[in-house]
């Protein structure tokens, strides 16, 4: 069940969900709009002639900061990272993030796979965006670009992400896509 606007306040104040800045006019009647940061991570193209997840050979990335009223033009066909001003996360509800429809009937995505946010998970939000267009899609930092939906669990989890989730060593940085490409090993069949 996913909780209404009056609930989601409840939970903000009861603390049983932080949303750092939470302002009022951001709220939905069941979500919340959450906005566009100032930090993209962009793939170094010119040094990178392939990804190889298994292998662990990634893309060289850098990270380009866009001050507020700027503009960042994000390209037809260009997946990059993005992430979100707001600060957020709960111990008590699962989390998820949804692209907004006016962005998406301009041929945004703003996450490719990764839309769920764990009990636990406390975090500025890395955006999967990516261009389908033919056409460029400016980006400006303050842009309402995503919504968060809550949702309650049948049951108290297990599990925290906190303690067992992929950042549990580092739970406020989240990811953050290698610097260097892998050193790349070939091993001979045997």
């Amino acid at each position: 069940m996913f909780l209404s606007d009056r609930d989601i306040k409840k939970a903000i104040k009861k603390g049983e969900i932080i949303l750092k800045p939470f302002l009022d006019n951001k709220l939905q009647p069941a979500s919340y709009d959450i906005l566009l940061g100032n930090k993209f991570i962009v793939n170094d193209v010119h040094t990178t002639s392939f990804i190889d997840p298994v292998n662990k050979i990634f893309p060289k990335t850098k990270e380009i900061k866009v001050k507020d009223g700027e503009a960042f033009v994000l390209h037809p066909g260009v997946s990059i990272l993005g992430y979100s001003k707001e600060y957020f996360g709960s111990d008590h509800y699962l989390i998820e993030v949804n692209g907004k429809s006016s962005l998406a009937r301009i041929g945004l995505l703003v996450h490719n796979s990764a839309a769920l946010i764990n009990p636990g998970h406390f975090l500025n939000v890395a955006l999967e965006l990516c261009n389908l267009n033919n056409v460029p899609i400016i980006l400006r930092p303050g842009m309402a670009i995503a919504q968060l939906t809550f949702s309650t669990l049948s049951s108290e989890t297990t599990q925290n992400y906190r303690e067992k989730g992929r950042y549990a060593k580092n739970n406020i940085a989240g990811y953050i896509p290698p610097k260097t490409i892998a050193k790349r090993t070939h091993k001979k069949k045997k």
